[in-house]
């Protein structure tokens, strides 16, 4: 009901919560944004609960775009369609194009077939921030700002979905997450990765998914990825560390379930265990928004495999 009002309503999927309202109101769009304190011209992704609720958000559904559904619906993949007249510019940051996403989550799945509409949901946080991965995550940035959380307790995959545009000839991927390239791949065979992800935008340039262009999931200290052999970058965490800390300064180090006892000080956490890098993707905001809770200063944290998930 809140949603048919045009209210928000943060609720869980299997990537992380999300913050809800009506993908075809336009001033439930405007409210999103409102809340999130985010620029309108970052699109918003659309939100269903079975593939009959696709055709009448987009002009098409490409060869590509049908693949990928067979693949990967419901799951963690958002695909960008040419838009219907139906979808407002409001919800997509003006573009042609309209962000869709079946999710996989059984709590999502239900509230968006309950309210009879797709349900525009951009991660439940204020911009910038970590995402969040738990209720008390959402309550803590939004609070005071919607009308409902819904509590399904802590997410399974803890990193966005995957963005693949597939209104383009060659789809590309837009923004990298749990459905990976090998995947990706797999059933598509050619698959590109847009640049923007691996430089910033120019500021004239509208973004074609969210996280493209604006900070995202940053913690407030200034975080640092230490790359190299695991003993070397033990080594240097402790030196810099040690460094910071000699100034009076507060100090977070992420290392791993094998390695956290090699960080004699500052303030230490564990993101999970190499042998399952799915347990480091689970953890990864929960453990910014720790550090964010703790003040730390600077964060030091080891670096990770960059294949599948990493």
């Amino acid at each position: 009901q809140v949603l048919r009002e045009g209210g928000l309503v943060a609720f869980p999927t299997e990537t992380v919560y999300g913050l809800g309202g009506n993908a075809l109101d336009e001033d439930a769009a405007k409210k999103i944004y409102a809340a999130k304190g985010r620029p309108c011209d970052n699109p918003l992704i659309a939100h269903i609960s079975c593939a009959e609720e696709l055709e009448p958000l987009v002009k098409e559904i490409p060869e590509a775009g049908r693949r990928l559904m067979e693949a990967f619906w419901p799951g963690p993949l958002t695909m960008i369609f040419p838009k219907s007249s139906k979808v407002p510019y409001g919800t997509t940051g003006g573009l042609d194009t309209v962000a869709v996403r079946m999710p996989d989550d059984p709590i999502a799945n239900r509230l968006i077939a309950l309210a009879g509409v797709p349900i525009a949901a951009p991660s439940a946080n204020t911009s910038g921030r970590p995402s969040p991965t738990t209720a008390d995550h959402v309550w803590q940035d939004m609070n005071g700002r919607i009308e409902m959380i819904i509590d399904g307790g802590p997410v399974g995959i803890g990193v966005e979905s995957t963005i693949v545009d597939v209104s383009s000839p060659v789809p590309a991927v837009l923004r990298p997450g749990a459905i990976t390239m090998e995947m990706l791949r797999e059933v598509l065979g050619e698959v590109t990765i847009d640049p923007a992800i691996l430089g910033p935008m120019s500021p004239g340039v509208r973004p074609k998914a969210p996280g493209m262009k604006y900070r995202h999931y940053a913690p407030k200290a200034e975080l640092t990825i230490v790359e190299g052999e695991i003993k070397e970058v033990i080594a240097k965490i402790n030196s810099l560390a040690a460094e910071k800390l000699e100034e009076g300064l507060k100090v977070g180090i992420i290392g791993t379930e094998e390695t956290v006892g090699c960080y004699p000080a500052g303030d230490v956490k564990s993101i999970g265990t190499r042998e399952d890098e799915a347990t480091i993707a689970g953890s990864l905001y929960g453990i910014l928004r720790e550090f964010d809770n703790d003040g730390v200063d600077y964060i030091y944290s080891e670096a990770f495999a960059t294949g599948g998930i990493g």
